[in-house]
């Protein structure tokens, strides 16, 4: 089981019970709520719930999902990234989001680039995806940063906004 991994600045740890308060504040930031989506995750507990019942399982069940970014300086926790089985995608989705304290130091690159790594030299994927909110700007010019391609529109099960889909092939 892949659940703890390091970059030069961050430990990259399965999101577990422990980051309920944490995993609470990232829902209910005000651009996660623009750009990904209201997850009706409004105490602790429901996020416990949230961890329990759509991020553990996935990573019980084919060995990676999301990760917590911890900054090794101090312990603070910063964000989230990781790799989505996610319904309505054919494939494995990469999405990360930060808290906006540590936007703009490079964190997010380095952590999902790092999962991207990850995901082609030891999950052994062929193929990754990124789905964006077509105003989530700073999103896509990280997508294609990573080296993803814009491949056009997608529609997820449930969702009226039309989304970009992003894509990167192994070499």
């Amino acid at each position: 089981m892949y659940t703890f991994f390091e970059t030069d600045r961050l430990n990259l740890r399965a999101t577990h019970l422990e980051d309920a308060a944490f995993v609470l504040d990232i829902l209910n930031m005000p651009k996660w709520k623009l750009f990904i989506g209201d997850r009706n995750v409004h105490t602790k507990e429901e996020a416990s719930d949230y961890i329990k019942e759509r991020m553990l399982p996935q990573l019980e069940r084919i060995g990676y999902g999301n990760y917590t970014m911890i900054r090794k300086s101090d312990g603070a926790k910063i964000g989230l990234c990781g790799l989505y089985d996610r319904e309505g995608l054919e494939g494995v989705d990469i999405g990360f989001a930060t808290l906006p304290a540590f936007e703009g130091k490079g964190y997010t690159f380095e952590a999902a680039s790092f999962i991207l790594e990850k995901a082609f030299d030891t999950f052994n994927l062929n193929q990754v995806q990124g789905i964006t909110s077509k105003k989530n700007i700073a999103s896509q010019h990280l997508l294609e940063k990573l080296g993803l391609k814009n491949m056009g529109e997608v529609h997820l099960p449930g969702d009226e906004e039309a989304l970009y889909l992003f894509q990167i092939n192994r070499d």
